[in-house]
């Protein structure tokens, strides 16, 4: 059985893995879905990777994973649900989340708010923050529990299989992705300059189309031309 070391961030979940195992990643994951900035993420990955070297289960890593994330986020849903609202209404002005605000967030949980919850499984800040989220928004219950099932269970089958097969040579991987890191935030930010130049540009010309040819101003409105144009004076 081997026992090489985590590298990194894994690294510093390593003893509370080593010490509680399974509750380890069942405790981080649940509590991350609730809106605790736990490493619920990097617990789930180092647990694959230890599932790898033959110390953990996979099987059992991802069933504790997923019903971890779903209880959390049902949790955060029951918080925002509750109390969230009740909480906007009162002091959202003081973070510029008026009434109106929510009311249009509520309606775009309406048509969009099943995707937002799948698609927030995959971002820090988001995970925590998506039962919340929903839950002040009003989402029905039976809707968001499928839509975070779908995304707990698309989670962990992307983690976890990584960090299994990752297992022993889980630190030349590691080497490799921060060697590698710096060139793709680069890229990161070059297109999203990109992006962001040419939204710019476009929403200038779109104004700049509905302003319209400028008048000319060196001739007053409704001024004559022609021979005429003296004979109105006569009259």
């Amino acid at each position: 059985m081997s026992a090489t070391p985590l590298p990194g961030l894994l690294g510093a979940v390593a003893p509370v893995l080593e010490n509680y195992g399974y509750l380890a990643v069942a405790g981080l994951i649940l509590v991350e879905n609730f809106g605790v900035p736990a490493p619920g993420e990097t617990i789930l990955v180092a647990a694959s990777v230890y599932a790898g070297t033959g110390r953990l289960n996979i099987v059992a890593v991802g069933v504790i994973a997923v019903l971890a994330a779903i209880v959390g986020n049902c949790i955060g849903y029951a918080i925002g649900y509750f109390g969230g609202h009740a909480l906007v209404l009162r002091f959202g002005k003081y973070v510029f989340l008026t009434p109106e605000r929510l009311e249009k967030t509520e309606r775009f949980f309406e048509r969009r708010g099943g995707l937002v919850v799948v698609a927030a499984r995959f971002f820090e800040g988001l995970r925590q923050a998506a039962g919340i989220i929903a839950g002040t928004a009003e989402m029905t219950f039976r809707r968001f529990v499928v839509f975070t099932t779908i995304g707990a269970v698309l989670w962990v089958a992307l983690w976890a299989p990584l960090g299994y097969l990752a297992g022993d040579h889980i630190g030349t991987i590691y080497s490799d992705v921060v060697r590698y890191s710096l060139y793709v935030l680069i890229a990161l930010a070059v297109l999203a300059a990109a992006w962001i130049t040419r939204a710019v540009l476009r929403r200038r010309r779109r104004t700049a189309a509905q302003a319209g040819p400028t008048p000319d101003l060196r001739e007053a409105p409704g001024a004559r031309k022609g021979p005429d144009a003296g004979k109105a004076g006569k009259w």
